[in-house]
């Protein structure tokens, strides 16, 4: 140091420590140490950071089975209590840092006078005159500061700031105890390699807790507080064990350790057990990733948290992410699609009845390398890029049940149909279907068959997109918020046939809508955020932050929601023929669902789901157009079928509440049975039908018969709808041949003809 340089600080020191002595010494007057006069004033001085008796540590993520998923913090320190302290590392800090620190109250002149002067003769600055509180305001003030203009004011070398720290070290003396202060200190001191606090750094450079720090580590830790990085115990042995020898020699000559301990310690080599720091961020996350940035974005846009709250608030936030069943989608994706193929397999689960987010799982890590094809940091989980196809179907049929039709209402529109209503730009509006459909269809079996020209024709019967639009985002289909009213405005036809871009996680709550009977709930991935003191959290203006559930019991009729999970176990469940999702069956359990195809196959979908699970598979490429090679009940349902079947196979699963009669029968009526042409009529009209004649039909009965109705009795048929009797024409009838008389017995006894004797 130039003799310049030396000169400048020694100045600098004298004018501190005589500004602290002269400035100090007029308000106040004391015995040994300075005592406050006016203890109001001193308490005033205390900004908020001071008055909180314990920093706050990082912040831990839990889920549902309360394992750790990850952490949040910018600074890895975890708060202790005072008993959780080794007595031998509190006597260390303090013999090193402050060995009056039990007899000054907050500052001390004679250390300060005896740092100058040893500062003089070494020419230097040699010896720091700093108490152990006034170390506390500065490091508080620095580790709490919000901008760059308070950390600077915190580490400004001005005599007004050491004033400053001087008036608040007394401050905190007069409210807080000795060992409460020199805790708060040991918890917030930076004993580098990022460890902030006393239990940060024993985990780090010894893998133990601070109560079982021993004299050898505790005075390693007492050393490293002036000079982190250069006495770093890890990359500097050497300087650590100087320091340590160093903290040692002063314990001695305080009487704190005896000569024997002295010599059989500094004898020995500095030994460290290096532990790693906490998880942090979602990168570092242990299990669901993907979820972890879904729920962080959750805390800052639902919930209005700040990341610096986040980061600095030492809070626990209790999630929903369960993780067996996360472990079982993140295989079960990999089991069909290669990490980083590109294709992407996402995986999203919800329990109906909450929104509770069980699980998201993706063929991706969560990582930001742009190079690595397996890394991904958008949530594809929540992203909406491709439509879902026909999963769509399932709102246009919803619509229906709940404007009277009936899961009987049948149409005949063949295998390509052209619409009455809407249009393709100013042309007419044509669908196929893919594949060979019977001509005539039900709603149950045109759902589960997917029949792409039946539900554009339910639609033409509905009239409007409008109702599939709405009652989608009734039940939760949020991605298509944005669009909605521009896809009702345009009348889009093809919106049954799902090619809006939708989120995986909106299409997973809004069929768990039906999974819980017409109650639709808002997704969330947390239950509970609590403070270090295990209290509710509020946000920086006291607000309380709520992390209740969001739902509404009646989104759509509970009636209209039964009915069509017992129409949807058909499209899953073994026994009808023309299901599209037989793959994802798991045996023994109910299970309702439905696939879709987007257009040229860019994707595919399943949603399956049980009264307590409702979990959707999307299978696309994010990045491009591509055709994904197969349809939603190929690898979606495979997908879904493997993420699935280890939960359900773990545990009973309920079934689901029968349909609704009322729903499913619709604006319907039963056709009647008749004995007689006559008699058909007027049950025909008497059911609220419309007698439609009388048609002769080819039979076997003789002309004039009664063979039936067309719809067949037992049937249903819109109110007002047209029911004939048929009646048989006689074509092929053959009358009986006649029986031959039988001859008179002789040995009879005459009769008068009437079977009794004459």
């Amino acid at each position: 140091m130039s003799k310049v340089a030396t000169l400048v600080k020694l100045v600098a020191t004298v004018v501190v420590a005589g500004a602290l002595v002269a400035g100090m010494m007029l308000p106040f007057v004391g015995g040994s140490g300075l005592v406050a006069r006016n203890s109001a004033s001193l308490l005033d001085a205390l900004p908020v950071e001071l008055t909180d008796q314990t920093p706050n540590g990082i912040t831990t993520v839990k889920a549902a089975d309360g394992s750790i998923i990850t952490n949040f913090y910018e600074n890895n320190r975890t708060p202790v209590t005072a008993d959780q302290i080794s007595p031998i590392m509190k006597q260390a800090i303090v013999d090193i840092e402050d060995s009056r620190f039990y007899d000054h109250n907050g500052l001390d002149v004679q250390g300060t006078l005896r740092a100058l002067a040893a500062n003089i003769a070494a020419g230097g600055v040699a010896e720091g005159g700093s108490t152990l509180t006034q170390q506390l305001v500065k490091q508080t003030l620095l580790q709490t500061a919000d901008t760059p203009e308070e950390r600077e004011a915190a580490d400004e070398q001005t005599v007004g700031r050491k004033l400053r720290e001087a008036r608040l070290a007394l401050a905190l003396e007069e409210t807080y105890s000795k060992d409460e202060i020199l805790t708060r200190y040991l918890n917030i001191a930076y004993f580098g390699a990022g460890a902030y606090g006393i239990q940060a750094a024993a985990q780090r450079y010894f893998s133990v807790n601070a109560i079982d720090l021993n004299l050898a580590q505790a005075s390693v830790l007492a050393g490293l507080v002036q000079s982190p990085t250069n006495d770093d115990p890890l990359a500097n042995p050497e300087n650590a064990q100087a320091r340590r020898d160093t903290v040692l020699a002063r314990m001695n000559q305080l009487g704190h350790i005896t000569d024997q301990e002295l010599a059989d310690t500094t004898a020995q080599p500095v030994v460290t057990a290096e532990g790693q720091p906490p998880a942090r961020n979602c990168v570092g996350a242990s299990i669901g990733g993907f979820f972890c940035s879904y729920l962080l974005s959750y805390l800052t846009g639902t919930l209005n948290m700040t990341q610096q709250q986040i980061d600095n608030g030492g809070y626990t936030i209790q999630t929903t992410l369960r993780p067996d069943m996360q472990a079982t989608g993140d295989q079960a994706v990999l089991n069909t699609l290669p990490m980083g193929d590109s294709l992407a397999g996402i995986y999203t689960a919800v329990q109906p009845g909450t929104g509770h987010v069980l699980a998201m799982s993706v063929n991706r890590q969560f990582c930001s390398d742009a190079a690595n094809p397996a890394c991904e940091s958008v949530v594809l989980n929540t992203a909406a890029s491709q439509g879902s196809g026909s999963t769509y179907k399932v709102f246009t049929a919803a619509a229906a049940l709940e404007q009277g039709y009936s899961q009987y209402y049948t149409l005949t529109t063949g295998n390509t149909y052209t619409s009455r209503i809407y249009k393709n730009g100013g042309k007419p509006y044509t669908v196929s279907n893919a594949g060979n459909y019977p001509a005539t269809l039900d709603m149950v079996k045109a759902l589960y068959m997917s029949s792409n020209t039946y539900f554009l024709g339910l639609e033409d019967a509905l009239g409007s997109v409008e109702a599939p639009v709405r009652i989608a985002q009734r039940m939760g289909l949020s991605s298509i918020d944005g669009i909605a009213d521009q896809i009702v405005a345009e009348n889009r036809g093809s919106f049954t046939l799902g090619p809006e871009a939708t989120s995986p996680l909106a299409l997973t709550s809004a069929y768990s809508t039906l999974a819980a009977s017409g109650t639709q709930c808002d997704p969330t991935p947390v239950t509970a955020i609590t403070d270090r003191n295990g209290q509710p959290a509020t946000l920086p203006d006291g607000t309380p932050i709520n992390t209740g559930d969001s739902c509404n019991a009646e989104a759509i009729p509970a009636g209209v929601a039964n009915t069509l999970n017992q129409i949807l176990r058909k499209d899953v469940e073994p026994g009808n023929s023309g299901q599209t999702a037989g793959r994802a069956y798991v045996s023994g359990h109910q299970i309702a669902g439905k696939t879709g195809t987007t257009q040229s196959n860019w994707s595919a979908a399943f949603v399956g789901y049980t009264p307590e699970y409702t979990a959707s598979v999307m299978v696309l490429n994010p990045k491009e157009n591509q055709d994904i090679g197969g349809f939603g009940g190929g690898k979606p349902a495979t997908i879904w079928r493997d993420a699935m079947a280890p939960i359900l196979e773990a545990g009973p699963t309920a079934e689901f509440p029968p349909a609704d009669d009322t729903i499913a029968n619709g604006n319907t009526r039963q056709v009647p049975s008749c004995g007689s042409p006559s008699e058909c009529q007027s049950a025909i009209t008497g059911a609220g039908l419309r007698y439609a004649g009388q048609t002769d039909v080819d039979s076997d009965q003789p002309a004039g018969t009664l063979v039936g109705t067309n719809p067949p009795a037992g049937s249903r048929v819109q109110q007002g709808g047209s029911v004939s009797v048929q009646v048989s024409n006689g074509s092929g009838f053959s009358a009986p041949p006649a029986q031959p008389a039988t001859p008179a017995d002789p040995n009879a006894p005459d009769t008068n003809g009437d079977g009794q004797p004459g």
